[in-house]
């Protein structure tokens, strides 16, 4: 373990199951953020969830005692922003999200339309009706492509699971036949976009998070160590038949160094 971490420069740090459930901040959170500086080791928060942006992300890491710039905080509303751009240039979009990430959208340029659009997209759209939904299926039957922000099908919090944007895209499908692309963890955008963000190797990066098909996923595929916290979806149960199985698992992420020191 100690060597295999020896060699990361940036620690890419899940947030809901990792850092926090809900609203409640994780037992020894700070304790490794204070182990981490020590290390002289950097991080970035990723997460998939889409639903808000990096600014309300920032206020609510800040109300949690944890201070850090918009720019320590990348979302996969962000990297599917720089994958439309990519794939489509300027198109006009129908998206199903909420109003944070119609801002961040618009902020980037991308024109938002409920009319004949390039584009569907889905994001964690905690505000979805069943309007939204008719009229995202409709487009997609028209043969608009149909693209999503994330596959995760739940949304830890302190109260158990919530439906989230993989769980709206399996009501899209079921009524269309038609299956998103799949922007966000595990997938090679995001892989290839945060190396580009940190300007580093993939051998330098690790994920952490809690869960098997997204944070350890995207070790597993694109080359990258992975770490599994068991604060949240993920339980040890889970770990004996599991396709993608981390390099290092750790009860809580504050434990994660004291383990380094003891090999």
């Amino acid at each position: 373990m100690k060597k295999q971490l020896e060699a990361i420069k940036y620690f890419i740090l899940d947030m809901d199951g990792t850092i926090y459930l809900g609203d409640q901040l994780l037992e020894g959170t700070h304790s490794f953020f204070d182990d981490l500086k020590k290390s002289g080791k950097d991080f970035l928060f990723f997460t998939n969830n889409s639903s808000k942006n990096n600014k309300i992300y920032q206020e609510k890491l800040k109300g949690m005692g944890i201070k850090v710039p918009r720019e320590k905080i990348v979302t996969s509303g962000m990297v599917t922003i720089d994958y439309l751009k990519k794939t489509y240039g300027d198109p006009t979009v129908y998206l199903l999200g909420t109003p944070m990430l119609e801002m961040d959208f618009k902020e980037a340029g991308i024109l938002l339309t409920r009319e004949n659009p390039d584009v569907v997209v889905a994001g964690f759209d905690t505000t979805i009706t069943y309007e939204k939904l008719a009229d995202a299926c409709r487009f997609i039957r028209a043969g608009k492509p149909f693209v999503a922000t994330h596959l995760d099908y739940n949304c830890p919090t302190e109260d158990g699971f919530i439906p989230d944007c993989g769980a709206i895209c399996a009501f899209i499908t079921a009524s269309t036949g038609v299956n998103p692309k799949f922007i966000g963890k595990p997938f090679v955008e995001t892989a290839e976009y945060l190396c580009r963000y940190l300007n580093c190797a993939k051998e330098e990066i690790a994920f952490v998070g809690d869960r098997l098909y997204t944070d350890i996923r995207i070790g597993a595929e694109h080359g990258m160590l992975s770490i599994l916290v068991m604060t949240g979806e993920t339980r040890q149960e889970d770990l004996e038949h599991a396709e993608f199985k981390p390099d290092i698992v750790a009860d809580r992420l504050g434990n994660l160094f004291r383990m380094y020191s003891e090999v």
